[in-house]
């Protein structure tokens, strides 16, 4: 399809001389998504979905623990407390009076694990998820990422099956299971980005990574309730047994229809092969052998992107692994209850994430913003706004009602930042999608392996005062990272991402944010 020599979104102010977008210095799409093919026939769209589903599978395997933590834990044997007159319990409600046990069927084994032991075991995962994610970026940006993020999936589902079985072996057996299943899921998302580097135009860039990612809202969603079920019905393994297999199913479907390019893919038209090609240009081929590491190490926008992702998972990652917790043991709800009200705030994250990304394309497709004030603006929105209604949670005591209902808002809040800086390595550097969001991700796991430790020793007394400094230390972080990413992120194309750049060009814009 002839595109009249109009540049690529990826080409940068010295390579084209018109003056164009409301940020001086930062190029603007130049290629409509009506140029392409249907989305909903196209070769991108299908792709989509399938990593959506991948996604929903993958924090399915993740977050199952969370609510089977619940079962699988002997609820009668006494905790420490400490000083009494220092807890405060919450009463009985009446909605769950009278229908409060969280023992499935008869027979299902149970565990006299400690506060502190649930905390290591619910962190454990990210043991070995921390270690995957940069060398997997930059395989995956080498190599591309359908392998990586199919075989990912794969083993965690196959690891999954044995958990019953670690479990009866002891603890030390589960957290080095889990562990391991973390290593393969860690893959996963600089997997999907190196992919997309490929394969999304830019003017589509937020939609579809919004909605491959929009997943792990639905996924959460979907396994929390059904987990809750499964436990009191079929008992708890069932969990694991199901999930497992449900994940290894999808992995048929994903090496048999996913392609890692768009001129590979057998079944693409020429029309939707010529526009996405054309709108990414250069920077959608493969990375090197080398990467430009030590540009990268100073480049304060991808380090505005670190403390973003460090910040916003932290808050994140306490309430997908304690929030079954907190509903069990400060709220007082029953398994089943348990399940549905954990995945609440995610059913409602989900439609946060899909308008997010639609309308971060709309403004840059309009040209009504640049690409680094959306990038801004949505993860300002998504981080600031859901630490106040943490901090509201803190005060509201036993109030159940009002809990569920700001625990809610400040998750669904959350999903705004899906179009901020969760995609703004696709936007600084697409050739090296992956390996940039490798290293994001691996300070953004560090808060998986910390937070649900802390939370852990926190409330090991089962007290309100406890959560609320959970509560207060989340909303901190949350507010932190925010104004540091404000301050100094940009959605422009550094110049060490380049394809071809003169020397000592990589270091000319090391500290090019907007600080």
């Amino acid at each position: 399809m002839a595109l009249d020599d109009r540049p690529s979104i990826n080409s940068t102010p010295c390579d084209s001389e018109e003056e164009e977008g409301p940020e001086s210095g930062e190029t603007q799409p130049l290629l409509s998504s009506e140029e392409g093919s249907a989305q909903c026939c196209s070769a991108r769209f299908n792709l989509a979905f399938l990593m959506f589903l991948g996604f929903c599978m993958v924090y399915a395997l993740r977050v199952n623990l969370s609510v089977v933590m619940v079962a699988m834990v002997n609820g009668t044997v006494a905790q420490p407390i400490g000083n009494s007159s220092q807890v405060e319990v919450c009463p009985k409600h009446s909605s769950n009076e009278g229908n409060s046990t969280n023992e499935g069927p008869p027979g299902v084994p149970q565990y006299d694990w400690s506060s502190e032991t649930q905390g290591v075991i619910l962190s454990s995962f990210f043991y070995g998820y921390i270690l995957t994610q940069v060398v997997g970026g930059y395989l995956s940006d080498r190599f591309g990422g359908k392998l990586f993020l199919g075989f990912g999936v794969l083993c965690t589902a196959v690891l999954t099956l044995l958990t019953p079985l670690a479990a009866s072996l002891g603890v030390p057996c589960l957290i080095a299971l889990r562990a391991a299943e973390g290593f393969g899921e860690g893959v996963s998302f600089p997997a999907m980005n190196a992919i997309w580097a490929r394969w999304a135009p830019p003017l589509e860039r937020s939609r579809l990574v919004t909605f491959s990612a929009a997943g792990v809202s639905f996924g959460t969603f979907v396994a929390l309730p059904v987990t809750g079920f499964l436990c009191q019905s079929l008992g708890w393994p069932s969990v694991f047994y199901i999930f497992g297999a449900a994940g290894c199913v999808w992995s048929v479907f994903w090496f048999s229809l996913v392609s890692d390019e768009p001129h590979s893919h057998p079944r693409i038209s020429k029309s939707e092969l010529n526009y996405i090609t054309d709108s990414i240009g250069s920077q959608g081929s493969a990375q090197g052998w080398s990467v430009p590491a030590v540009s990268m190490l100073g480049s304060l926008p991808l380090w505005s992107i670190v403390v973003a992702h460090f910040s916003a998972n932290w808050s994140y990652y306490t309430l997908l692994t304690t929030l079954p917790t907190y509903m069990d043991q400060v709220l007082r709800f029953n398994i089943k209850e348990n399940g549905f009200l954990s995945a609440l705030p995610y059913v409602c994250c989900f439609p946060v994430v899909l308008l997010s990304g639609a309308l971060a394309d709309l403004l840059q497709e309009r040209r009504l913003l640049s690409t680094t004030a959306v990038r801004k603006i949505f993860t300002v929105s998504g981080m600031v706004l859901p630490a106040v209604f943490l901090v509201a949670t803190a005060f509201i005591g036993c109030d159940y009602r009002w809990a569920v209902v700001f625990l809610t808002v400040s998750s669904a809040l959350t999903g705004s930042s899906s179009a901020g800086f969760n995609i703004n390595h696709l936007d600084i550097a697409p050739r090296y999608a992956g390996i940039l969001l490798g290293i994001t991700n691996s300070f953004g796991t560090i808060p998986g392996i910390a937070a649900p430790t802390v939370v852990g020793y926190l409330t090991a007394q089962h007290s309100l005062s406890g959560w609320r400094m959970v509560f207060f230390i989340s909303a901190g972080i949350n507010m932190f990272g925010a104004l540091f990413y404000c301050a100094c992120g940009t959605g422009q194309l550094q110049s060490w991402a380049r394809e071809e750049q003169s020397p000592g060009q990589g270091h000319k814009d090391r500290w090019a944010g907007d600080c």
